[in-house]
């Protein structure tokens, strides 16, 4: 009778056992679902005068990300700090200029959003695709890296300012888009090796990369980097050649 119990009670465990992995397993569903991201993004576009004295003429465009300090403020922030405060000031430029602004003040820039906004601005306007650049600062720096790497046709040059750099993606970025990064030396906000270390990867693989590193400058290098008249004259000679 003992035996008969004891082998009854080993019988209902395994039932029991089977039955709690048939259960658990019975909760693993398979299924999709689409999900759809919307952004609010507000922005200031820079029409050049030549835009509409030539109305036959394409131009370049330029496609400028603020950094955290001006996101999720008044539209007027974005003038705070790079190509929009050097047009508030009076500075013109030979192509177009499109800064939007980040809607979150704590969170990354939505890339994606930023690229649909891009489309649709250039879709608009007579813009050449060929000569469509890149530049962002800080936050927007980092935001400036991503977009190369997601999109890596799109692009015909690109400057970073003090940007957190996707390392272990550089080979993501297109070869024959030429890149010019600064950064300052003294910067406690984004440490200069995370630029030291992608410009040594990218010109490990033969990219075509400038590097200005600023000697005892913290994290503001963009009050140096968007005062540098070259940096626009090198900018508009660049062409994407596919």
């Amino acid at each position: 009778m003992l035996i008969r119990q004891v082998i009854s009670k080993i019988v209902l465990l395994g039932v029991l056992l089977f039955l709690e992995a048939c259960s658990a397993q019975s909760q693993l569903v398979e299924d999709e679902a689409q999900t759809v991201t919307k952004e609010n993004l507000r922005y200031y576009l820079y029409y050049p005068e030549e835009y509409f004295e030539k109305p036959d003429e394409d131009f370049g465009l330029l496609l400028f990300l603020h950094g955290g300090g001006e996101s999720g403020r008044e539209l007027l922030h974005v003038k705070k700090n790079g190509p929009p405060k050097l047009l508030a000031e009076g500075k013109q430029f030979p192509f177009l200029i499109l800064a939007p602004q980040n809607p979150h003040q704590k969170k990354w820039w939505n890339t994606q959003a930023v690229n649909q906004l891009l489309d649709s601005i250039v879709d608009t306007n007579r813009v050449d695709k060929k000569r469509i650049y890149l530049t962002g600062l800080s936050r927007g720096g980092s935001a400036a890296w991503e977009m190369a790497t997601q999109y890596p046709t799109k692009f015909a040059a690109m400057a970073v300012v003090c940007g957190m750099a996707p390392v272990p993606y550089a080979h993501w970025i297109d070869k024959n888009m030429p890149i010019w990064v600064f950064h300052g030396d003294k910067d406690e906000t984004i440490s200069v090796e995370e630029s030291d270390k992608m410009v040594e990867k990218l010109k490990e693989m033969n990219y075509d990369v400038i590097y200005t590193r600023y000697e005892n400058v913290g994290h503001n290098a963009w009050d140096n980097a968007y005062t540098t008249d070259s940096l626009y004259t090198w900018m508009a000679k660049q062409k994407r050649i596919n």
